[in-house]
């Protein structure tokens, strides 16, 4: 038996006014996730339990079968985890993004520009970070470099408890009323306001203006958390296997789940992303005797943050294209018996430029029982209409591996 998880960050949304009330899977060509809906089972799951917040992070683990009522720790532990960081169970982690903040106010009046700063390559963030690192590191605390933009504070010994807002989640925003809040939130907020000073005029921000890019010219503390603990995913399952993404999160919970992280050359999370070579790692990860493989695609996510809805068709038009069809194709022709599903973990739609807690579509395809159901595709209406609810999203992996 082979099983394989298609996972679009964020594709599914709400009706958008340009598209004539449609949404991006309604106008997307993507004919095998239509395909899938002709024969297999298409309804909507509820991957974020009610009060907790809809982040990547719960969708995530919900999805791979974690109920994060039990197993959430925080996002920033995960991405620790990923990096290579060996925490400690006092040890208290942050995600620390390189931010673009507006010019000329005071600190707090700034309005939250970018997010991402442009998608500032890795390689000029290492940069920035290490600057950070020499002003701010002391014995207890330390900084450490991901990808892009984002990156990691940890703090021997610390506490947690803040009220600390994703960056993603307020661009175009005045950051007065998000700055951090709580018992001893005073330190983080002058940190955050210091480290205007050391980048905003740093050589790899003023080389970034020359070339017509945004500079990263703040950092910004958000997503605590501590160390967690997952059961073995092999365990619960009975299945070997491997994830696929270019996000430390989505790398992280893998490795925390006994999974393997298997890392693709010039995989970005954006929609420059090397999906084909994605593709091209599931094929490769199956042949090589893996029964399980979940490959997560964070560019419909990206595009909706960005508020750039081109993209993000394109993004689900280039997930179909080339991941979803290539593996479906060699799966058919190995001549095993298989299993695909196809999912957001949560939606991000246009209108708010951030995640929501709504249900979200999936499809599971199991190529020994297909299904007939002529005419369906591969939408949020669609799915809806099929009647079939799955409320606790922790469960649909037991739905999907019922076979075992």
């Amino acid at each position: 038996m082979k099983y394989v998880v298609v996972l679009g960050d964020g594709m599914a949304d709400l009706p958008v006014e340009s598209l004539g009330g449609r949404t991006p899977l309604e106008v997307a060509e993507k004919p095998y996730m239509d395909a899938l809906c002709t024969q297999g089972e298409l309804g909507m799951v509820h991957t974020v339990p009610p009060g907790m917040p809809p982040a990547s992070d719960v969708a995530n683990l919900s999805v791979m079968g974690y109920d994060p009522r039990v197993y959430y720790s925080g996002r920033s532990p995960l991405e620790a985890v990923s990096i290579g960081v060996d925490l400690q169970h006092d040890d208290v982690t942050f995600r620390c993004n390189l931010v673009t903040l507006s010019e000329g106010e005071a600190y707090p009046l700034k309005t939250m520009i970018d997010y991402s700063s442009d998608e500032i390559p890795t390689e000029e963030s290492r940069v920035l970070m290490a600057a950070v690192q020499e002003r701010f590191s002391r014995k207890n605390l330390h900084f450490f470099p991901g990808r892009s933009y984002r990156h990691l504070m940890v703090w021997n010994e610390g506490r947690n408890g803040f009220t600390l807002t994703p960056p993603h989640d307020i661009s175009g925003r005045a950051i007065t009323s998000y700055l951090p809040q709580g018992e001893q939130s005073e330190w983080f907020r002058d940190m955050m306001e210091q480290s205007f000073g050391v980048l905003d005029d740093h050589p790899v921000n003023r080389k970034r203006r020359a070339a017509g890019l945004r500079p990263a010219n703040s950092i910004w503390l958000w997503g605590e958390g501590r160390k967690p603990s997952l059961p073995d995913f092999s365990s619960r399952y009975g299945v070997s296997g491997a994830v696929i993404s270019a996000v430390d999160l989505i790398k992280g919970i893998g490795l925390c789940a006994g999974l393997d992280s298997i890392e693709v050359e010039g995989a970005t999370g954006t929609i420059h992303s090397n999906l084909t070579g994605k593709g091209l790692a599931v094929i490769e990860q199956l042949e090589a005797g893996k029964e399980f493989v979940y490959v997560h695609i964070e560019a419909p996510d990206e595009s909706g943050h960005r508020n750039e809805l081109d993209n993000k068709i394109l993004a689900i038009e280039r997930i179909d294209r080339e991941i979803l069809g290539p593996v479906y194709r060699w799966l058919q022709q190995s001549g095993e018996p298989f299993a695909l599903m196809v999912l957001p973990d949560h939606p991000t739609p246009m209108l708010y430029n951030t995640h929501t807690s709504d249900p979200v579509p999936y499809v599971i395809y199991r190529s020994w029982q297909p299904l007939d159901f002529p005419g369906r595709v591969y939408t949020e209406l669609c799915a809806h209409q099929t009647g079939i609810v799955v409320e606790q999203g922790h469960t649909l992996m037991d739905r999907f591996l019922k076979t075992r």
